[in-house]
This record gives structure tokens, C-alpha cells and sequence, in this order.
């Protein structure tokens, strides 16, 4: 896949529908921060987040239980959504493959190529420089309103 090229509707919609748990890397616990708004907005949708951030590892952003990596996670992970440079997405992507992940979803600014193929020669699913919360609400996709959370 190209991933420079715009993504197929219903390629998202298909991700954003089939994932149940994100494990998000970069999550920040200061609510100024965008990571913290996407965490929050995905959560109030219905996924069951995965904040990992080194630094805050054993705390909790929003009652949410922080993990220091990707591996520490006590649960299958469907997504990995990264919140860092880009990099960083390449030992991440890794990470994911490691870990069973089905999608690797590099955020806004977030895009490197060999990341990509890594995940992608592992059978995962892709996403790069773009935001799911957004997408979410895009036309064709129908937000999980009213869900009990």
C-alpha cells in the first residue's frame, strides 16, 4: 500500500470497527496535550485503552493503568496507535509485530516506510500520519454513541 496516498474510506472504517483494544504509545497525562484528548475521546467511544509511557509507568492517565511498553500489557492488543517521532515508529513497529498487534497506526506527522513494511511483511494493517479520532468522525464512519463505558 501507498501510504502517501489518501487511505480508502472504508479501509479506516473497516480498522476503526474491527479494533477493541489500543495500546497507545506516547500517551500523555496533561490534558493540554493532544495524545490526552485522542486517549480520551477514543476511550469515551468504547475502546479499551492502553496508555504506555516510560515515564509514567504505575500511574494513571484518566483511571487508566499506564504501562511502560507495548510488552508489558496484561492483554491482547488490536492496535497500536503511536504518539511519537517518526523515528521512534520503526522499533515500534516491531514492538507490535512482537506483541500480536493486528494494526500499527502511526498519528498525525507520524510516517516512515520501513516501519510501514515491517508491519505490513508481518500481516498488519497500516495507518500512517493520520488521527483516528478524527476519523471516526468522518462521513462515512458512524461514532459508537450511547455506549456504556
Amino acid at each position: 500500500m501507498n501510504h502517501q496516498d489518501d487511505y480508502p474510506p472504508e479501509y479506516l472504517a473497516s480498522i476503526l470497527s474491527d479494533v477493541k483494544t489500543i495500546g497507545m504509545v506516547g500517551a500523555s497525562p496533561d490534558p493540554t496535550k493532544f495524545s490526552y484528548g485522542v486517549l480520551r475521546v477514543l476511550h469515551e467511544q468504547g475502546y479499551n485503552m492502553k496508555p504506555v509511557n516510560p515515564t509514567e509507568a504505575g500511574n494513571e492517565i484518566r483511571g487508566l493503568k499506564v504501562y511502560a511498553s507495548l510488552a508489558d500489557i496484561d492483554e491482547p492488543v488490536d492496535m497500536v496507535q503511536v504518539f511519537r517521532a517518526s523515528d521512534a515508529l520503526k522499533g515500534i513497529a516491531q514492538e507490535a509485530v512482537d506483541i500480536g498487534a493486528k494494526v500499527l497506526w502511526g498519528q498525525i506527522g507520524v510516517y516512515d516506510e520501513e516501519a510501514a513494511r515491517i508491519a505490513e511483511d508481518a500481516g498488519l494493517r497500516v495507518v500512517m500520519n493520520r488521527c483516528p479520532k478524527i476519523e471516526l468522525f468522518r462521513p462515512f464512519w458512524k461514532p459508537k454513541l450511547n455506549q456504556v463505558i
